[in-house]
């Protein structure tokens, strides 16, 4: 009995926690299709029709095509030079155990601490000198070095769990260091891989602050950067701040539910490591 009261409670649980998570996801959608005197005389009503007028006044400020082709680009971009360079550096730290390494990962665990707004000015200041600012190039490897420290420290724990052994048996074959890496530790680093790319992919995703600071022409803005640069700041409408929402959220979703398995898989691997 008192079993069954406790799996009861549980999905019980489960219903409110999954409730919570999806309530402003549905009412920010159901929002989006609805004019302004709609939601101030109602503001809890769903849509009696669907209104694109909404849809087609963001689409037709937001160059949101351009936008979205940039987040992509830069998203995939940090995504794939963190888990490359991150898996390189934490490899050699995982293996050679020592005084040295140990403060590198310790490092690597402070560079987690520190706060985004703390880095901003240096950034700023390094790209300026170095003619960084307003391009590609600089906002990558601005992402990509606040990513690697996470990289280093989750990779370094992963392949620690990795047997010895399957690195002796590769260098009795006279594979090299370089070799063992390429050939018998990275493809074991897959769970590992899509787990981190995850929480990249959302941090660079989400991100507002470097964007902002980084890049000056509209061509290169990103999703959350045209989406603040069409809502506003002063006065706030309905009818601009949920489309821009949904259409700023959307290319990600798709991402997710198309790497979906993947990103189970490596969660669940990683997990169980």
């Amino acid at each position: 009995m008192l079993h069954k009261v406790l799996r009861y409670l549980g999905h019980g649980v489960v219903v409110i926690i999954t409730f919570a998570m999806l309530a402003p996801v549905v009412y920010m959608v159901a929002m989006s299709f609805r004019t302004t005197q709609e939601i101030t005389q109602a503001p809890l009503a769903l849509p009696e029709t669907l209104y694109l007028g909404n849809y087609a006044n963001a689409l037709s400020q937001m160059n949101y095509l351009q936008s979205v082709l940039n987040s992509l680009g830069i998203t995939l971009s940090v995504t794939v030079i963190v888990s490359l360079v991150g898996s390189m550096a934490a490899y050699p730290l995982a293996r050679r155990t020592n005084t040295f390494t140990r403060i590198i990962v310790m490092l690597a665990a402070l560079g987690l601490a520190t706060p985004n707004f703390v880095t901003i000015t240096p950034i700023y200041v390094i790209f300026r000198n170095l003619g960084l600012l307003d391009t590609y190039v600089g906002i990558i490897i601005a992402f990509s070095a606040l990513n690697l420290p996470l990289a280093v420290f989750f990779y370094t724990s992963f392949i620690s769990a990795i047997p010895k052994e399957l690195e002796e048996a590769a260098r009795l074959d006279n594979c090299g260091d370089w070799a063992v890496f390429w050939h018998v530790i990275r493809p074991l680093l897959g769970p590992a891989t899509a787990t981190l790319s995850l929480f990249v992919m959302l941090m660079v995703w989400n991100d507002f602050t470097y964007p902002l600071l980084l890049l000056t022409d509209p061509d290169k803005y990103t999703v959350m950067i045209s989406v603040y640069r069409f809502v506003g700041n002063l006065n706030v409408k309905p009818e601009m701040l949920f489309p821009a929402a949904v259409l700023g959220s959307l290319p990600l979703l798709v991402l997710f539910i198309i790497f979906q398995r993947r990103i189970v898989a490596g969660v669940t691997a990683g997990a169980v490591k």
